[in-house]
C-alpha cells in the first residue's frame, strides 16, 4: 500500500506539471519550478549540503574513552544479559554510543568511542554525559587525526550532557541556534562517528518536536529521520544554515541500526547547562516546590492528556509564597501549554535559578494567574555540617523532605560524599541518615556530634533512608 501511494502521487506530480506547461505561458513555469532547483532538499544547483559540510566538518571530533575497570565490567556483563533477549522491550531504547545492552562501541585497546564539537575556539566541547560517564581517562581526536587529552569540566545527569576542554591552537567552532525556531518539516543534517567508522554525514528533516521517551530519563527531545547509528552521541544535529539545533542522544531501534528514529536534545537546553557548567561547575537545579499527581501508567491515553495537578506544595517553597494548593491544575508556564508531567518537567529544565515564571492555574474551574520566582532547591543554601572531611550534611527540613518523598520526619541529608565512602558504606548523595547505633538524629549536627563520639570506639551501625526504605551499614571510624 506505501509504494502504491508513492507511485500514485509521482505520477500526479508529473500530470500537474504537463497540464501546466500547456495552458501556462513558459515564463510562469519557470518562476514555479526554479525556487526547486535551489533548495539543498533537492540536490539541485547548490550541489547539496557539500559546501556546508566543508563549513561544519572541521568543528566536529570523535571523543575517545578509556574506561575505568569497573566501567568496562560491568558493560561487558550488560552486554552477556542483553545478548540473551536481544529483542527485548528494555533494550529498543538505546544510546547512541552503545550497542545491545549499553555497550560501547569497542575499538582496540577497549576504548568506547563517541561524537562532539567545538563551541569555542580554546577547546571547549559539548558532548554526552553517557560518552564519558565510565571514563578513565578521555581523547579528542580531530578530523585531522590529531589525538589530544582532554578534561571533563563537567557533566550533567539529568540532561546528559558533559563539557570537555582541550589545550591546542585555536579550534573552528561551530554556532549554536534557536531550537525554539525549529519546525517540524525542516530541513537537517547529522555529524559524528557511528561505529567508530570516522566523520559521517546523514541528512533528513525534523519529523517531531517534544518528544519524549517513556523508558528514558530524558523528554522534550527534537526527533529526526536522519539515519543516525551508535557512536553518533554527543554529534550536532544542524540546520541548513550550519547552525547546531540539537546534540544526538539516542535511538529507537528493534535491531540496533538506524530505522530513522533518532532523537537530539534541544540546543537551547544545551546551551543552558553549559553555561551552568562554566560558571559553577555544576547545573542550579531549578526548584518550584511542587509534587504531582502521577495519572494511571498503564494508560497511554491518560499519561498524555491527564495534566498537571499539584499533590502537594512544599512549605516555604516559591509555589508556596506564590498561592498554589494541592489539586490545582498547571495549564500553562510562561506561554508553554502543559498537558502532562513531561511536559511540566520538560519546562523545568529549561527555567533558571532566579527567574519570573508567570503559571496559568486551573482551580475550581477558574482560570488563575499565579507568578513562581524560581529557587535553588532547597538543600543548596542550607548549612553544611562536615563530616571526618568526606561527608557533607544538611538539616533534613518540610522543603527538603517535600521535594525529596522523604518519608522520615527528621534526619540528616548527605548533601555530598566522597567516591571512597559512598563505595565502602553503600550510601549515596540524598540519602538521609536517620540513627547512629541507638542515636537518634534529628539534625546534621547531631549526626556530626554521634559519628564524632562513636568514631575509635568500636562497630558502628548507621541506619538511613534511601528512597523510601530504611537500610543499615556497619562500619568503624578509625
Amino acid at each position: 500500500m506505501p509504494l502504491k501511494w508513492r507511485r500514485f502521487y509521482v505520477a500526479t506530480v508529473k500530470r500537474m506539471r504537463t497540464e501546466c506547461w500547456i495552458r501556462c505561458p513558459v515564463w510562469v513555469v519557470a518562476a514555479l519550478l526554479f525556487p526547486l532547483f535551489l533548495s539543498p532538499a533537492y540536490g539541485g544547483a547548490t550541489g547539496g549540503y557539500a559546501e556546508l559540510v566543508r563549513q561544519v566538518g572541521p568543528s566536529v571530533v570523535t571523543v575517545l574513552v578509556e574506561e575505568k575497570r569497573e566501567g568496562a565490567a560491568q558493560r561487558a556483563a550488560e552486554r552477556a544479559t542483553a545478548n540473551s533477549d536481544p529483542a527485548g522491550v528494555s533494550d529498543l531504547l538505546r544510546r547512541l554510543l552503545t550497542g545491545p545492552g549499553n555497550v560501547p562501541v569497542h575499538h582496540d585497546g577497549g576504548d568506547a568511542q563517541g561524537s562532539g564539537f567545538v563551541i569555542r575556539a580554546d577547546g571547549l566541547i559539548v558532548t554526552n554525559r553517557h560518552v564519558i560517564v565510565s571514563a578513565r581517562a578521555v581523547q579528542v581526536k580531530l578530523p585531522s587525526g590529531e589525538r589530544l587529552p582532554a578534561k571533563v569540566i563537567g557533566a550533567d545527569a539529568a540532561t546528559d550532557i558533559a563539557l570537555l576542554k582541550v589545550t591546542t591552537s585555536p579550534l573552528p567552532t561551530l554556532k549554536l541556534g534557536s531550537s525554539a525556531n525549529i519546525s517540524v518539516g525542516d530541513a537537517v543534517i547529522a555529524i559524528g562517528n557511528p561505529f567508530g567508522l570516522g566523520q559521517t554525514v546523514t541528512a533528513g528533516i525534523v519529523s517531531a518536536r517534544g518528544r519524549t521517551l517513556e523508558d528514558d530519563p530524558y523528554i522534550d527531545f527534537l526527533q529526526t529521520d536522519a539515519a543516525i547509528n551508535f557512536g553518533n552521541s554527543g554529534g550536532p544535529l544542524l540546520s541548513t544554515d550550519g547552525d547546531v539545533v540539537g546534540v544526538t542522544s539516542a535511538i529507537l531501534t528493534p535491531s540496533g541500526g538506524s530505522v530513522g528514529l533518532g532523537f537530539a536534545i534541544p540546543i537551547n537546553r544545551v546551551r543552558r547547562v553549559t553555561e551552568d557548567l562554566l560558571a559553577h561547575g555544576a547545573v542550579r537545579r531549578p526548584w518550584i516546590g511542587v509534587q504531582l499527581r502521577l495519572p494511571d501508567a498503564a494508560n497511554a491515553r491518560t499519561m498524555l492528556t491527564g495534566g498537571v495537578t499539584v499533590r502537594s506544595v512544599a512549605p516555604g517553597s516559591p509555589a508556596d509564597r506564590a498561592g498554589l494548593k494541592p489539586g490545582d491544575v498547571i495549564v500553562r508556564s510562561r506561554g508553554r501549554e502543559l498537558h502532562n508531567p513531561y511536559d511540566w518537567e520538560a519546562e523545568l529544565l529549561d527555567l533558571r535559578v532566579g527567574d519570573s515564571v508567570p503559571l496559568t492555574i486551573k482551580r475550581n474551574g477558574q482560570d488563575i494567574t499565579a507568578t513562581v520566582t524560581v529557587a535553588d532547591l532547597p538543600e543548596v543554601n542550607a548549612p553544611k555540617v562536615a563530616v571526618l572531611k568526606e561527608l557533607q550534611l544538611v538539616t533534613l527540613t518540610p522543603a527538603i523532605r517535600s521535594e525529596r518523598n522523604v518519608r522520615s520526619n527528621h534526619g540528616a541529608v548527605i548533601y555530598s560524599v566522597t567516591p571512597r565512602v559512598s563505595d565502602e558504606l553503600g550510601i549515596r548523595a540524598g540519602d538521609v541518615i536517620v540513627q547512629v547505633n541507638r542515636t537518634p538524629i534529628e539534625s546534621a549536627d547531631r549526626a556530626a556530634e554521634a559519628l564524632n563520639y562513636y568514631g575509635g570506639r568500636g562497630p558502628i551501625r548507621m541506619y538511613f533512608e534511601h528512597n523510601g526504605q530504611v537500610y543499615t551499614t556497619d562500619f568503624s571510624i578509625q
